[in-house]
C-alpha cells in the first residue's frame, strides 16, 4: 500500500471505501501474513480518520444557533484543529 495515498489527505467517503476494502481483503483471507498485518495498520489509521471527520461533522452540527421559539437561526463557525 506504499502507492495509497496520505490518509489525511482524503475525504470521509474516501477513507471509508479504502477501509471497506481492506476488511473485505482481510476477511477474504487471500493476503499472506505481512501484508495482512500492512493492512491491518492502514485500516486502523483509516478508522481513526474516518472517526476524526464524524466527530468534525457532528461539532458543525452542534454550532447552530436556535433561537428562542426553538427554531435554528444561523450558524456560528466551529473551530478544528
Amino acid at each position: 500500500m506504499t502507492d495509497a495515498p496520505p490518509i489525511a489527505e482524503l475525504s470521509f467517503e474516501e477513507a471509508l471505501a479504502q477501509l471497506e476494502k481492506i476488511v473485505s481483503e482481510l476477511e477474504s483471507g487471500r493476503a499472506p501474513l505481512e501484508k495482512s498485518i500492512e493492512l491491518y495498520e492502514r485500516g486502523a489509521a483509516l478508522k481513526a480518520h474516518c472517526e476524526k471527520r464524524l466527530e468534525a461533522a457532528r461539532l458543525r452540527v452542534e454550532k447552530i444557533v436556535v433561537g428562542r421559539g426553538g427554531q435554528a437561526e444561523g450558524t456560528q463557525p466551529a473551530e478544528f484543529s
